[in-house]
This record gives structure tokens, C-alpha cells and sequence, in this order.
């Protein structure tokens, strides 16, 4: 099995004009959470935040079969997590600028901001999360 670190490498190395740092470490903090029972179909790594000279907040995001995984860990100590479940996914938006990219992410509860995105890597990331997001979305739908 590829772990969660070497898919983020891949995706690094994929789209080189993507900032992040400490994949590694960030890594880790997804692969605590990811189920015994969970796929992971994607993971890519971007800066969670809005501010485009903000390069300390790098995330690494793995997209499951139940789930959108978001790990950070802090500098010093301790870490982030988010997790998106399909229910509370309610659109995806993607910017491009001249050099990066950015992925909106609404939710029930809140907008999430991924930036510094390499802009070639933002159709990828658009087809994967959305794609997958709708398809569980709507399943969930028939299901009720």
C-alpha cells in the first residue's frame, strides 16, 4: 500500500509550483485518522488558508470513500484536523491565477480555503473531490 506521505511526494512532484512544506509531518497527522475501512482515491497538499504570503500553513488533503481528510501539523506542537463528509459538502469553487490556484470548499458549517496551488494540478483536484463528492452526495440522497 502507498502511503499518504508518497502520494502527497507524487503530487509534489507532479505540480512543482505548489508550495508545501513538511509533507511528512503532515502526512502522519492524516493517516491517524483514515479508517481501516477507508480507500484513500487522492491526496494532494496546498496552504489552508486565504492569504497568498501565507506560506506556513501547508496542509495535506487525502480525499476517501467516506470523506475529505484535511492534516496539519503545528511547528512547535500539537496539529489540525478537518473532516469533510459528504452531507456537509455543499460546492467547490477553483480560482486561477497567474502563477497558483485556489480551491473554495463550502460547507455546512464553513469555507474552507486551499491555496499556492500549482495551476495545472487544479482540474485534477476539481475532477477528483468534486466528481466524488457528488456521486456520495447523491447516494446519500436516494438513501433517505
Amino acid at each position: 500500500m502507498v502511503s499518504i506521505y508518497d502520494r502527497a511526494l507524487e503530487f509534489k512532484k507532479k505540480h512543482p509550483m505548489t508550495i508545501a512544506w513538511r509533507l511528512k509531518k503532515n502526512s502522519r497527522i492524516v493517516e491517524k485518522y483514515i479508517g481501516s475501512n477507508e480507500k484513500v482515491l487522492y491526496v494532494f497538499a496546498a496552504q489552508k488558508n486565504n492569504n497568498p504570503f501565507d506560506f506556513l500553513s501547508t496542509a495535506v488533503i487525502a480525499l476517501t470513500d467516506e470523506r475529505i481528510i484535511i492534516g496539519r501539523k503545528r511547528v512547535v506542537f500539537g496539529y489540525f484536523f478537518d473532516s469533510i463528509t459528504p452531507d456537509l459538502f455543499n460546492d467547490l469553487k477553483v480560482l486561477s491565477g497567474v502563477i497558483w490556484g485556489k480551491i473554495h470548499i463550502d460547507t455546512a458549517k464553513e469555507f474552507i480555503t486551499l491555496s499556492n496551488i500549482d495551476k495545472s494540478a487544479l482540474p485534477e483536484i476539481e475532477q477528483m473531490v468534486g466528481s466524488c463528492m457528488r456521486t456520495k452526495k447523491q447516494k446519500i440522497k436516494k438513501d433517505m
